[in-house]
């Protein structure tokens, strides 16, 4: 039964002209009529239609639903409505003229039109049955998408060196795959995973210290993401390049590729991710109000309300609140402003609460937040406040410690040598503690190759 009603389901599909990706978006616009936001983004739609149209699983009782609206036609009728009217009827008629439509010459006989468009036939299943030749199974890519969706949880707790070595090796065999011939709907999932991982790997060589490997990483997962025109991830990849710079002491640089960024996203979380570190290269020169205007603007992104397959991956590819509030905090800190303490403050917060409903917490992100706190307790004068909140910092194990800390933690030292500070024990003990956390240099590791 699955089978007559897959090949029922491709035929009403291919009489309308349709791709399968422009039927998950008719699915989504009707389900989305229907009051059903819950719906995944297309790619995991087209997924579904193409095993709906093999007769792996039928649809659930909710997706007839939606195909009844997108085709058109009374729910009773699914599975067993006649192709849409005005539609071309596909049965074997006279034959009025050639593939170029011109009246066939009329010394040609019957017998060699039949046999030259029985040959064209044949030669059209020959290669089609060429073609449907899978390069990958469907159990491999499902494994694909899990690793990439574990790796993605993984890397905002764990540790980054170990993880980058993972992400590389599940890279290499997506790549090597690509290597061997794939339908499109495969070929272009698989473009798509590597791009994700391009991305998670340049974020974890710029946190190992290697920000000129992460540039070179974003650069091969643009490259994969333009082949497939996924602007989520093209934004994305613009993030983890502004990223790299912005670690590399390139704000301006940074700066210039979070605003292009936003030329490829201008809703939801990642959007707002992006319009701060626009706004970072500003705050650095001093420029407060254009500080302030990028926070907004974060604020009203997010406000916005946008869904991608990246989200649905979530882990690093998620922004939560508390990130949100974290990185706020940094510009307004970067900016020289008071308000910094408190946004600071509303982060680490918002980080011990636990995360919000379909949010995960970024380890790295919250350990910044702390750090950042502490400098501008420092600033304040707050030496005590300060020791208070590097303390869950400095009991960080190693492989948790990363460079972009490191420069942090070197701010610190910074504030900590201020003549204010200066014969007081209790900065001077601080001082030690960090010097002993940065003495377990990153530089120990060898060099993530891209």
């Amino acid at each position: 039964m699955s089978s007559e009603l897959g090949a029922w389901l491709r035929r009403q599909r291919e009489d309308r002209g349709w791709t399968r990706s422009e039927l998950a978006r008719q699915l989504i616009r009707a389900a989305r009529a229907k009051g059903d936001t819950s719906v995944p983004g297309a790619g995991n739609i087209s997924h579904n239609i193409y095993r709906w149209e093999r007769g792996v699983v039928a649809p659930a009782e909710r997706y007839r639903l939606y195909y009844c609206g997108a085709f058109g036609i009374p729910f009773g009728q699914f599975g067993t409505a006649p192709p849409p009217t005005g539609m071309v009827d596909p049965s074997p008629g006279p034959l009025a003229a050639s593939a170029y439509g011109k009246t066939p010459p009329p010394d040609v006989g019957a017998s060699a039109i039949r046999r030259e468009v029985l040959m064209a036939a044949h030669e059209g299943s020959e290669h089609a049955e060429r073609v449907e030749r899978r390069g990958i199974g469907e159990a491999t890519l499902e494994q694909f998408r899990a690793d990439v969706t574990s790796l993605s949880v993984q890397y905002l707790t764990g540790d980054a060196f170990a993880l980058f070595t993972e992400m590389r090796r599940v890279r290499n065999r997506i790549l090597e795959a690509l290597g061997r011939r794939q339908w499109p709907r495969d070929a272009a999932e698989l473009y798509l995973l590597a791009g994700c991982l391009s991305a998670l790997m340049a974020a974890a060589a710029t946190n190992l210290g290697y920000p000129q490997a992460a540039e070179e990483l974003t650069r091969a997962g643009w490259a994969y993401a333009a082949i497939i025109d996924h602007r989520p991830l093209m934004a994305r990849l613009r993030l983890c390049a502004a990223y790299a710079a912005y670690w590399n002491g390139r704000p301006g640089r940074s700066a210039d590729l979070a605003t292009d960024g936003l030329e490829y996203l201008a809703d939801g979380q990642n959007a707002a991710h992006l319009h701060l570190f626009a706004g970072l290269a500003a705050a650095r020169r001093g420029d407060a109000d254009r500080a302030r205007r990028a926070i907004a603007a974060a604020c009203d992104a997010r406000d916005r309300e946008h869904h991608d397959e990246l989200l649905e991956i979530g882990g690093e590819f998620g922004f939560s609140r508390a990130t949100q509030s974290y990185y706020a905090g940094f510009v307004l800190s970067e900016a020289g402003l008071d308000a910094a303490a408190g946004e600071l403050e509303q982060a680490t917060g918002l980080y011990a609460a636990g995360p919000g409903p379909g949010e995960q917490h970024s380890r790295r992100c919250q350990m910044l937040a702390h750090t950042d706190l502490a400098i501008t307790r420092l600033r304040a004068g707050a030496l005590d406040a300060a020791i208070t909140a590097l303390e869950p910092v400095l009991a960080l194990p190693p492989g948790e410690r990363t460079a972009v800390e490191g420069q942090r933690l070197s701010v610190v030292r910074a504030e900590l040598a201020h003549p204010v500070y200066r014969g007081s024990p209790g900065a001077r003990a601080l001082d030690e503690q960090i010097a002993d956390f940065t003495r377990a240099d990153l530089g120990r590791l060898p060099a993530p190759e891209p």
